[in-house]
Formats: C-alpha cells, sequence, structure tokens
C-alpha cells in the first residue's frame, strides 16, 4: 500500500524515488528526510569512498506548505561528483562478482560507468522514502528502528557469532549462556542511534569497533575489501503484522534486506544459532503483560511467530559480502573470453557496513510500514462488521476463561 519506485543510475544527472500511498496530512519538509540520507552519503569518513556528493534532497510534489496532500510525492538528489573517466575499462572487463556481466546478458546493453542501476547508489531513493514513512510511524506509533555494524570480517561485537558449539553440554554452564542471551536483548533494547553513529564504523561497543575500525584499516591499505553484518531492531512495533502464508513478516523483512546491494544472508531472531538451542530452551514461554497483552519472557523468535509480529523487538542480522570492486590487480578475462588483469579505478568502499546501516533501518521501515497500513486496513474493515452486533464465539477469541473442572 506504501509504494515505492526509484529511479536514476549512478553517474546520470539524479536519483531520487516515487512514493504513492502516503497518508495525507504529514507534516514534511526536506529537514525531514536529510539526516537519513546524511548518514548514507559517500565521503563521511577515512573508511568510506572518498566521492564527495552531499546528497541534498529537493521534494518535487506532494506537499504544500509543508503537509503531504495524498497525491504522489517525487523526491530527488543530484549526482554531482561523476567521475564516469575511471570506468574505462568497464568496457572491455566484466567486474569479478560484479553485476556487469549479467545486466549486459539480462537487457542486451549496459550502462558504461559506475555500474547503473545496480551501484549501491540507487538506494538514496530507498532511503528517502523511508524517512518518510518513518516520520509518521514514529509520530503515531511510537515505533523504532535502530540498525548498527555487528561484525567486520571476523571481529564481531557478540560472543555467539560463531554458531559451533554454542549450547553447552554441561547443564551448569547454562545460566551463563543464558545471560549471555539476556544481556544481548538488553542491548537490542536500549542502543540508539546515537550510541551506533559515536564511531564511524557504526558499532555502539567502543572496543569492538576499534578492532573493526583497523580489519577495515588494513583491507584498505591492501587495496582490499572486507564484508560484515548488520543487526537491526524494531522497538514498539504492534501485534499483528504480517500476511501468512506467503507474505509473512520475516519474509517481507528478508525479501526488502536481499534486495540492498551486496547482501549474501538473512537471520531473524537466534537465527542460525537457533539451529543448535534445544527447544525446551528456545520456545519462548508467555506471561502477562500491560494492558492486557501477553509478553514472552524469552526473545529467540526475534518477535515475529507465525509469520506473524507478537509485540516484542523484532531483530535480525543481514549478511553483507565484500566490496566486489577492487584496486587490486586480478586476472579474469575481457568481454571476449580473452584472459587478462584488472585492477579497478574509482573510489569505492573497501567496507559497505558502514554506510550501509541506513539502508538496513530504512529497508525495515518500508517493510513496517506497508504491513502496518494492510493491518489497519484489515482492522477498519473488520470493525465494520462488530458494528452490526456480530458475536464472536469466545473459543476462538481467547476470551474464554479456564476453568479446573472442565
Amino acid at each position: 500500500l506504501y509504494r515505492v519506485t526509484t529511479f536514476g543510475e549512478s553517474h546520470c544527472k539524479a536519483v531520487g524515488v516515487i512514493i504513492d500511498g502516503c497518508p495525507p496530512g504529514l507534516p514534511l519538509t526536506e529537514a525531514d528526510v536529510q539526516p537519513q540520507l546524511t548518514r548514507r552519503r559517500p565521503g563521511q569518513s577515512s573508511l568510506t569512498t572518498p566521492r564527495d556528493e552531499k546528497d541534498r534532497v529537493s521534494i518535487l510534489s506532494g506537499t504544500e506548505q509543508g503537509v503531504t496532500l495524498g497525491t504522489p510525492i517525487c523526491l530527488t538528489v543530484p549526482n554531482e561528483d561523476q567521475r564516469p573517466h575511471d570506468y574505462g575499462e568497464m568496457d572491455f572487463y566484466p567486474r569479478p562478482s560484479h553485476a556487469d556481466y549479467t545486466y549486459l546478458e539480462k537487457y542486451g546493453i549496459k550502462a558504461g560507468s559506475g555500474g547503473g542501476r545496480s551501484s549501491a547508489r540507487e538506494t538514496i531513493g530507498r532511503v528517502a522514502a523511508s524517512a518518510v514513512a518513518e516520520k509518521y510511524l514514529t509520530q503515531v506509533h511510537g515505533i523504532e528502528i535502530v540498525a548498527f555494524v555487528c561484525s567486520v570480517g571476523s571481529v564481531s561485537m557478540i560472543p555467539f557469532d560463531d554458531v559451533s558449539g554454542l549450547f553447552p553440554d554441561d547443564p551448569k554452564k547454562e545460566k551463563e549462556w543464558m545471560d549471555t542471551w539476556t544481556g544481548w536483548w538488553k542491548t537490542l533494547k536500549s542502543v540508539t542511534r546515537l550510541d551506533v553513529d559515536a564511531s564511524d564504523v557504526r558499532c555502539p561497543d567502543a572496543k569492538s569497533a576499534q578492532r573493526m575500525r583497523e580489519r577495515i584499516v588494513k583491507a584498505k591499505d591492501a587495496k582490499d575489501s572486507i564484508g560484515g553484518t548488520v543487526v537491526c531492531v524494531i522497538r514498539n512495533l504492534p501485534t499483528g503484522l504480517g500476511e501468512p502464508c506467503f507474505d509473512k513478516f520475516e519474509a517481507k523483512l528478508a525479501h526488502a534486506m536481499l534486495s540492498i546491494p551486496a547482501t549474501k544472508s538473512f537471520e531473524i531472531g537466534s537465527g542460525l544459532a537457533g539451529t543448535t538451542i534445544p527447544g525446551h530452551i528456545h520456545n519462548d514461554a508467555f506471561s502477562a503483560g500491560e494492558n492486557g497483552k501477553l509478553v514472552t519472557e524469552t526473545n529467540f523468535s526475534g518477535g515475529i511467530q507465525g509469520g506473524i509480529s507478537n509485540g516484542m523487538d523484532v531483530y535480525f542480522k543481514v549478511g553483507f559480502k565484500s566490496v566486489a570492486t577492487i584496486a587490486q590487480a586480478q586476472k579474469t578475462s575481457q568481454y571476449d573470453g580473452t584472459d587478462g588483469v584488472l585492477a579497478a579505478k574509482g573510489r569505492h568502499d573497501p567496507c559497505v557496513l558502514p554506510r550501509a546501516v541506513p539502508i538496513v533501518e530504512s529497508m525495515a521501515t518500508l517493510t513496517v510500514m506497508d504491513a502496518l497500513m494492510q493491518q489497519n486496513a484489515r482492522k477498519s474493515t473488520a470493525s465494520a462488521l462488530a458494528l452490526t452486533g456480530i458475536k464472536l464465539p469466545e473459543r476462538l477469541t481467547g476470551k474464554r476463561k479456564f476453568s479446573e473442572t472442565e
């Protein structure tokens, strides 16, 4: 229902997005959209590409006097620092692990520089569209979405990132092991974007951030690249989001995350670690919460059960590969099959993780916005039935009281 169409290539005049389905009456100016674009922009630190783009956004339509009209919103960002001449060798070589060859095979033509639509510059439109949705989600529902770099290479801020041997054979160590998970859930509940942005790596743990930084610098000095993971948490999410069976909430999140350039994996809740945890530990038992809502004592499920949000924090992890375009000489082949050596030119990130953080947040925001609008439509339609005086069986509504005599 919240429809987003991005446009533009890496080296054209501008990139942007058209949003259709934004609720009318939402206060909106460029100042609401710019912060996330600034967090995504290149040239932020020595750890990112030096391409100097300010990524200043302009609202072309869909608002008047700072308020949305309910009509399509068009947002644009100019490309100001292109260097097409850095990509001359792309005329002869498809870059290893990049999209040059597959785009040519699909369309019979490819962008001459910068990767065109396969460039991560396309994500500007996603980030801009999500900033609009995020303002609605924050103001109306108090939803918070925070992502951060969890690992770079083999350097991780969490002790159970390696799924091997996670559950101790010694039952005496079970409490210590559970305390580790409990501490992780507390981190997810409290981490803020200010905490994340305190380091240029965008890892909220200072010691881990320093080690990650050293790993990125090592890759950069070697004219190489390195990958890692981003963790994202969604807080204050209403229950009931997700559309069984094929559009389960985690399936929509996975679809959204794996549409981001350079992504290679997606894990929800305990993820791969959950494959090593016995069921009697992994099951999230219910208890009474506030306002008559149930909560779970643990949160291995990651806030989703049966593909539907249960009101707990939703958290997931996204894996990003090492950047494909590197300046290190690589043996490869030209388009005609002739052997050769390619050392890519241009300005590229040695690690995408720091700049990927707002992109992950943005795709999560778009997923939540659409799921919320779908659920609100269902509830509104159902409430019209309730006004007709229809009574639902207690057994089907969870309102039947338990009796010891039954």
